[in-house]
């Protein structure tokens, strides 16, 4: 009879991983990036246990979008503590103002809602341009297009 391994803290390997967003689909993206940010790509994949690996996200801001998501797509923000403080912006103005928040919400979305998510997104980091301040945890580039979904 053979028993499910169930992966540990200690047995955990992390890596680091460089992903470049020029020219990548936003969706399509944020899924391979949330796939590994959980470590479902890794065999010792445990559903309670954070076995995901570190992803730097280079070039945000040369993200594309399908369709007319760029003058439709809406994000939604309410002001605690203020009755009717329900914010709107688009997407086209957050790209303009801040690209790394949209790849950030996209992953968001499609991580567990809990204290594991939460975790999971702390592994995330998403920069503007060519340069990232991580060079000394030598991240391994990785081409989506072999990142199973």
């Amino acid at each position: 009879m053979t028993k499910t391994k169930i992966a540990r803290k200690e047995e955990i390997k992390r890596k680091w991983y460089l992903v470049d967003a020029n020219g990548q689909i936003l969706g399509r993206l944020a899924s391979k990036v949330a796939k590994i940010l959980m470590g479902k790509h890794k065999p010792i994949y445990t559903p309670n246990v954070d076995t995901g690996d570190f992803v730097i996200v280079i070039n945000a801001e040369k993200i594309r979008v399908t369709g007319k998501k760029l003058t439709d797509k809406i994000y939604y923000k309410h002001i605690p503590g203020y009755l009717g403080h329900l914010k709107e912006e688009k997407l086209i103005s957050l790209l303009n103002r801040r690209p790394e928040a949209v790849i950030r919400f996209a992953v968001e979305g499609m991580l567990p809602k809990n204290s594991l998510g939460r975790k999971m997104l702390k592994k995330l980091k998403i920069y503007k341009g060519e340069s990232h301040p991580h060079y000394a945890q030598k991240p391994e580039l990785l081409n989506l297009k072999e990142v199973k979904i």
